[in-house]
């Protein structure tokens, strides 16, 4: 049986030490959601894992200013700050799981029509990408994994991905229907490759993975990033003319 279409929409944003990015990214993904129209309820939730710096007070400052904060309901939150005291490094998927659970509280609308959609707190995203997700899971989708294109000239994407028709899979522009993000227990609680392991899980459990959605995310091409294993890496260690063995794909 084919879901009920979607009626409410939440964007999940862990953020690791990016008090120079979390602005532009919470801005972009406002717009994004109160461009979305047919929504009964939209909500935002940034986790502020283990930062040093000010990467919460940005984010409820960049939400306070957007014009579309009132129409959102927005939770920014701060995962334990003793931890980076004590040296321990951020667990992402574990930053991702807990964004999505606060954002179903807080939109307290019925999960079987609710999306999720995930993004890295150094990317951006364009005024339509909630709504071309939303396109896609009407189908019965229960994962949309999208692409992501690099913030430099000509909007690239990132080397070593692998030809059409297949495709990578990148936490920053993935979408999930609630009730398959709650079955299957949200991302695994690991440093890096949680979009990996919650799409192989929701696999396991019968639930359709569409890729291909349009790669309307725009993500830094730095090449230390927060999470050891990420893009950053793949960015570092391949270059930008040496396309590297190739990225999983969905």
């Amino acid at each position: 049986m084919t879901p009920g279409p979607i009626t409410a929409a939440g964007v999940l944003i862990p953020a690791h030490d990016e008090a120079g990015s979390i602005g532009a990214c919470v801005g972009s993904v406002l717009t994004a959601l109160d461009r979305t129209p047919g929504l009964r309820a939209r909500a935002l939730c940034v986790v502020a894992d283990r930062c040093s710096d000010a990467t919460a007070a940005h984010a409820r400052a960049a939400a306070a200013g957007h014009p579309a904060a009132r129409r959102v309901r927005v939770t920014v939150l701060e995962r334990d700050p003793q931890a980076v005291r004590d040296g321990l490094p951020p667990v992402v998927g574990a930053a991702r799981t807990l964004a999505g659970r606060t954002v179903l509280r807080s939109l307290g609308t019925d999960p079987a029509t609710t999306w999720l959609l995930s993004i890295d707190a150094d990317g951006t995203v364009a005024p339509g990408w909630v709504r071309e997700h939303l396109a896609i899971a009407d189908t019965g989708a229960g994962a949309v994994a999208g692409g992501v294109v690099l913030d430099l000239p000509g909007s690239p994407r990132p080397p070593g991905e692998p030809p059409a028709p297949d495709h990578p899979v990148y936490a920053a522009n993935l979408g999930l229907r609630a009730d398959a993000f709650l079955a299957v227990a949200g991302f695994p609680a690991v440093g890096s490759g949680e979009d990996h392991g919650i799409v192989a899980r929701l696999r396991a459990h019968g639930f359709r993975v569409v890729p291909g959605a349009p790669g309307t995310v725009r993500t830094s091409a730095r090449e230390r990033g927060r999470a050891r294993g990420g893009l950053a890496d793949l960015l570092r260690d391949t270059g930008s003319e040496s396309p590297g063995a190739g990225r999983p794909v969905a």
